[in-house]
């Protein structure tokens, strides 16, 4: 390793999407960076932020196709981090929140690689932010549940059926493809017009939004074709979304 090469690993949060909601320590790392790994989930403008002559490697998934595996993502930091220096991990939202971003300072951490954290806007609270769905309101939410739509076994979270069964808002991450599944919890729960909106590309001038029940919202949003990436929020604070009672009443006049 060339002596004056310093190595170091810094986790930056992107944020869900705009860059202009990343922070500016996160800006300043991007400046600092010897090399940056990137996620599929990064709006690619935050790389004019990194010098040109540094490396800028896409190690995200797209179409459920992994770059690189998580294994392989860890010895890219620490052979970036020995033979340029500042590695920068930039990961859309925040590093902490289903990000694995623990998991990538513990294996620098191995090797007594510096590292640092610079926290990101999470779309969980962000995205609905944005839309002025509030995750508590004094009232309705006393506490907002974020919980991870599929397992790394492929199934729905348990702690779903926990979530319905209180009056607590439920984020849900990567749950699109399991928006069926996840409403008939509700619906054993006894929750049938609990309040829900839907939020793909959130933050994006490609946002896309679906309000509904959990009754309704399966087919409301295959009407809006909602893809991923989405935020999925259940809960009472959903009915205080500017357009949820016009959405409700153009729909009843319409099936009626």
């Amino acid at each position: 390793m060339n002596k004056n090469i310093q190595p170091k690993l810094t986790l930056v949060g992107a944020g869900p999407g705009d860059p202009d909601l990343i922070t500016v320590k996160g800006i300043t790392a991007l400046g600092l960076a010897d090399a940056v790994l990137y996620d599929a989930l990064v709006n690619p403008e935050l790389l004019k932020y990194v010098p040109v002559h540094v490396p800028k490697i896409f190690v995200g998934k797209r179409n459920r196709k992994h770059e690189y595996t998580q294994d392989q993502i860890n010895a890219l930091i620490v052979d970036f981090a020995f033979t340029h220096g500042h590695v920068v991990r930039l990961k859309g939202g925040d590093p902490f929140v289903f990000g694995r971003g623990l998991e990538e300072i513990q294996y620098a951490d191995a090797f007594n690689i510096e590292t640092e954290v610079v926290p990101g806007i999470s779309s969980s609270i962000g995205v609905a932010g944005l839309q002025k769905i509030p995750v508590t309101h004094r009232g309705l939410s006393e506490s907002f549940w974020v919980i991870t739509g599929t397992t790394t076994s492929g199934e729905i979270s348990k702690d779903i059926e926990v979530a319905a069964s209180t009056d607590a808002t439920a984020v849900i991450l990567m749950g699109v493809q399991k928006l069926k599944e996840i409403t008939e919890v509700y619906k054993r729960a006894g929750k049938h017009e609990l309040p829900v909106a839907i939020i793909q590309n959130g933050s994006l001038p490609s946002e896309n939004l679906a309000l509904g029940t959990v009754d309704t919202i399966v087919e409301i949003a295959e009407n809006e074709k909602i893809g991923s990436p989405a935020v999925i929020i259940l809960g009472e604070v959903v009915k205080l979304h500017p357009e949820f009672a016009v959405e409700l009443i153009e729909r009843e006049l319409f099936l009626n």
